[in-house]
């Protein structure tokens, strides 16, 4: 590009592409900003077909229309757990049963750095009140939804390294 600054990357969507980062330097790869991560906990719920639930992003937030796994940022002094039993309780109507601390992802996004905290999920009382207006859908590998919010393709990565 001539006379300028560069652009961003896009998705086909529109929507800027996250950098992802290097687990081991716990940096975004290509950047020497540092940016304090947000933690946010994010449930993977299964059905006892084995599905698992997405759910979009409401209107009016980032990535609107995307689909991701359900969850929300911690709150001062909650932990992973507490967030993610809020979270799902707010944006779902659902009360969640025990939960599976699974495993930890940094994805640096243009407009925040954060932290996901993945917690597995198989059990969980009360009906699916879509609370943010979003959709759910029950999905399986590979998924029938788009787009996919970048923060959830590791974990369908590690869902279809699993299965294998």
């Amino acid at each position: 590009m001539r006379g300028g600054t560069p652009r961003e990357p896009r998705q086909a969507t529109g929507a800027p592409v996250p950098r992802m980062l290097d687990s081991a330097a716990a940096r975004p790869t290509g950047s020497a900003v540092e940016r304090t991560a947000v933690d946010v906990a994010v449930g993977v719920l299964f059905d006892r077909a084995g599905r698992f639930l997405l759910t979009s992003r409401p209107s009016g937030k980032v990535y609107a229309g995307h689909w991701e796994f359900p969850g929300g940022k911690l709150e001062a002094g909650e932990s992973v757990e507490t967030a993610l039993r809020r979270e799902l309780h707010e944006e779902l109507g659902i009360t969640i049963g025990a939960v599976h601390p699974w495993k930890v992802e940094l994805i640096d996004y243009p407009h925040d750095r954060v932290r996901l905290h993945f917690c597995k999920v198989f059990e969980w009382s009360g009906a699916f009140e879509m609370r943010e207006r979003q959709q759910m859908s029950w999905q399986r590998l590979p998924v029938d939804v788009a787009p996919v919010l970048p923060g959830t393709l590791p974990v369908l990565r590690w869902l279809a390294e699993e299965a294998a």
